[in-house]
């Protein structure tokens, strides 16, 4: 039977190993992110099915919902299992109209982790993730007034490690200036390939890079040619895309995201797919 763990674990700390096939809780609130889910107790079967498949990473937000997806995270999953790791975001805030708005002040950022660590139960969050920007391409601006805030709720022991989201390598670098970095979520998938350099320094220095859509942005063509070696494999094209990023680099963690048992059954079952090296060939092709 597929497991999470089918995917092997990645090491980024001594009190932080997680499964390279995690979950992303996104999609468990309304429609746009906004609101509650069409079925809130499908949404907690979700979340529960994750953990009994042996998934250590759950990446989520206060700003998904807002607040919707953090309060079932905890319903579900509270008191959480040991080796279970929450992973938040933080440099948003949502709009009534369900606009998505930055929120990078240093107010901000301290009232949405003193938010995130409440709604989930939590003493600490394991990884906080400073989000940079709403929107691409990303800026190379410095950081280092934002990140260092984080780097202080450390030092208090609110937060146990740091991370980057839609960030730079220059930024990146930035942010190793004031304090370890352990995870960067870009976008990264087998059509988007602009961060092709940042995940091999990731892998180079042991940092964690965690690619989300991993179908978002395919062009027509590209989405036909992904469908077409799917089809050779008697796959999914979720199943091909996944298994590419896996075998992309062990420095990859992914988070799909769904709000359906049998979706995310067949998201971990990409774990046990090996794509060929005429696969890997044909895809490699779709980037350019």
């Amino acid at each position: 039977m597929t497991t999470a763990l089918s995917a092997g674990t990645l090491t980024l700390a001594d009190d932080l190993t997680i499964t390279r096939m995690g979950y992303g809780a996104m999609q468990l609130a309304g429609p746009g992110v906004f609101g509650p889910p069409r079925d809130r107790s499908e949404a907690i079967a979700v979340l529960r099915a994750a953990v009994d498949a042996g998934v250590t990473h759950i990446d989520t937000s206060d700003f998904y919902g807002p607040q919707v997806v953090n309060e079932i995270i905890k319903e579900a999953l509270y008191p959480y299992p040991e080796d279970l790791h929450i992973v938040t975001k933080v440099g948003a805030r949502r709009g009534a109209d369900a606009s998505w708005n930055p929120a990078l002040g240093r107010d901000d950022l301290i009232l949405a982790v003193h938010e995130n660590i409440s709604r989930l139960g939590l003493e600490a969050m394991d990884v906080v993730n400073l989000r940079l920007h709403t929107h691409l391409p990303i800026s190379e601006d410095s950081i280092a007034e934002e990140f260092a805030v984080l780097a202080e709720l450390r030092e208090q022991g609110l937060i146990r490690h740091l991370g980057l989201s839609e960030a730079s390598s220059a930024q990146l670098t930035e942010a190793l200036t004031i304090a370890p970095v352990v995870t960067v979520q870009n976008l990264y998938n087998v059509a988007n390939r602009q961060d092709d350099e940042l995940v091999a320094r990731c892998e180079r220095e042991g940092i964690a890079f965690v690619p989300y859509f991993p179908l978002g942005g395919f062009s027509p063509l590209q989405a036909d040619e992904l469908d077409a070696v799917a089809a050779s494999l008697d796959t999914t094209k979720q199943q091909v895309a996944l298994a590419w990023l896996l075998q992309r680099s062990p420095a990859i963690a992914l988070i799909p995201g769904t709000s359906s048992r049998e979706h995310l059954r067949e998201n971990l079952a990409a774990a046990d797919l090996t794509l060929p090296a005429a696969a890997i060939a044909e895809l490699d092709a779709i980037g350019g």
